[in-house]
């Protein structure tokens, strides 16, 4: 059973073994082998702690029969071209790799527009790294597309990234749950 639960400081230990290891196995051969080598578990977690320490909502805990395995983060879209009120932003889904391909991500993503629709946003969009095939046909197979909007990200050298984006059905708080 899937399950997503408001995360807390106290998962901040979680969440960076998780992202530090989707990472490692997403991005290898499209981000520098130096940087994903380097990624510190002690200076992730205390990022973490330090994000949800400050009460922001929006991150999840992803549970698969009460084990967490991955992270969700949503919120208002942080891109200047959009507007913040209408757009809303998957900021992130990262996995254990050994529980992808397993239909969960599928189901979060679904989930996060849901919430994202209830929160009154007509549009959701998220970033891809140029050149991650696997997560640019996971997301096409969401129903997303890209924009033509990229930018460049600092990890470990600059990196081009995409930006998808997706229409969302109105949904009512009930239909969430």
């Amino acid at each position: 059973m899937i399950r997503l639960r408001e995360a807390t400081p106290n998962d901040a230990a979680t969440m960076a073994t998780v992202h530090i290891e989707a990472w490692r196995a997403a991005y290898r051969g499209l981000v520098p082998d130096e940087f994903l080598a380097a990624l510190d578990h002690e200076r992730r977690a205390k990022r973490f702690r330090g994000f949800l320490e400050t009460g922001e909502r929006g991150t999840y805990i992803i549970e698969v029969d009460g084990v967490p395995v991955g992270h969700l983060t949503i919120g208002p879209c942080r891109d200047d071209d959009l507007e913040s009120r209408s757009v809303g932003e998957i900021w992130g889904i990262y996995l254990l790799p050994a529980f992808w391909r397993k239909g969960i991500g599928s189901e979060i993503c679904r989930r996060a527009e849901a919430m994202l629709s209830t929160r009154g946003y007509e549009l959701v969009v998220l970033w891809v790294f140029e050149g991650n095939g696997a997560a640019c046909c996971f997301y096409e197979a969401m129903g997303y597309a890209a924009d033509g909007t990229m930018k460049l990200i600092d990890a470990g050298a600059k990196l081009p990234v995409v930006r998808y984006r997706k229409e969302l059905a109105r949904r009512s708080t009930e239909e969430v749950r």
